[in-house]
């Protein structure tokens, strides 16, 4: 049964300057076709999961809006154990990612990821004659302006696209969500907590691609080889490794020695986050998940969080199950 919000009294109703932001953002996450919405007074909080090993999370803060209003229902307009429940939903990913971009987003490949210093990264000043940020005005243009808009439980979720005198509506299918959990982190037990450029991340990922790895193992310890980055694959194998040295390193808390292996192909679902990022938050805890926080500045709204956690492969899964596995996948 639908609430008793309708049109005239939405549930959700936000108007942003420039629909390239929330379509960058949103883009990091897309490694599945069907994301979680949850609406909330701070904000939209987008989460997108595949089999239960890995989960992305983009939350578009209130500030990215330049009008953003959610009217929950009141406890006497609907029982207290439904209120939260009406504000979630599913929604294809992939449908509102082509919706967003019905105007054109101008993709230039590696426009913020560079090695030089003198950048800054998106962190840095852009004033110098380096390249723009992502959110840069050189890069997007003229910002269009996007409406969203929910009008209650089981309606449709409306995007109106506003750019030149021309004017798109969108009406996308709510399905009912799913009983998703986070993957549980432990962030009072952890085991290295690591802050350092993102596009250096970037850079050491697609480094070990060279031997089509299914794997990727990260090995930190408290004394030299800090920071290891290792592949195996049929081509052989690769391994990058990172000096303590502040100036790539930011912050280094690593206790003692620590390893774990992942997905490759998992990891290689957060390239375009680590891409677009300017610095990159590396956690992980006693059981081994691994939490990728990446920091993205939007320019004149602030910073903003893409959250990326992967669950380890576990040793008593048996390698040679796992390789069938992927052959067959």
């Amino acid at each position: 049964m639908n609430s008793v919000h309708n049109d005239a009294n939405p549930l959700l109703t936000a108007v942003s300057g420039s629909v390239r932001h929330l379509f960058q953002l949103l883009k990091c996450i897309a490694f599945a076709t069907k994301a979680q919405v949850r609406i909330t007074p701070e904000g939209i909080r987008f989460t997108v999961e595949e089999s239960r090993v890995v989960q992305g999370v983009a939350f578009l803060e209130k500030s990215l809006f330049t009008s953003y209003n959610y009217a929950p229902p009141t406890s006497s307009q609907t029982d207290d154990d439904e209120i939260d429940d009406t504000a979630v939903f599913q929604i294809s990913l992939t449908a509102l990612l082509e919706t967003l971009q019905i105007f054109g987003v101008n993709e230039i490949k590696g426009r913020w990821a560079t090695r030089d210093p003198a950048y800054g990264g998106m962190m840095g000043a852009l004033g110098r004659g380096g390249r723009p940020a992502a959110f840069g005005n050189r890069v997007l243009g003229m910002p269009g302006v996007c409406r969203l808009s929910y009008a209650a439980k089981g309606e449709p979720f409306c995007v109106v696209l506003e750019e030149e005198g021309v004017t798109t509506s969108c009406e996308m299918v709510t399905y009912e969500p799913e009983d998703q959990e986070e993957i549980p982190f432990q962030r009072d037990a952890l085991t290295l907590k690591i802050i350092m450029r993102s596009n250096w991340l970037h850079d050491a990922v697609n480094e070990l691609s060279s031997t089509s790895p299914s794997r990727l193992t990260m090995a930190a310890s408290p004394s030299a080889p800090y920071l290891v980055l290792s592949s195996n694959g049929p081509l052989g194998s690769a391994a990058v490794e990172f000096s303590k040295d502040q100036q790539l390193l930011e912050t280094f808390q690593v206790p003692k020695r620590t390893v774990n292996t992942y997905k490759y192909s998992l990891i290689k679902a957060a390239t375009r986050a680590m891409s677009l990022a300017g610095k990159v938050c590396i956690r992980g805890d006693e059981q081994g998940v691994l939490n990728l926080q990446f920091m993205v500045e939007v320019e004149d709204v602030g910073v903003h969080f893409i959250d990326f956690r992967f669950v380890p492969f576990l040793p008593e899964e048996g390698e040679d199950d796992l390789e069938s596995n992927d052959e067959m996948s």
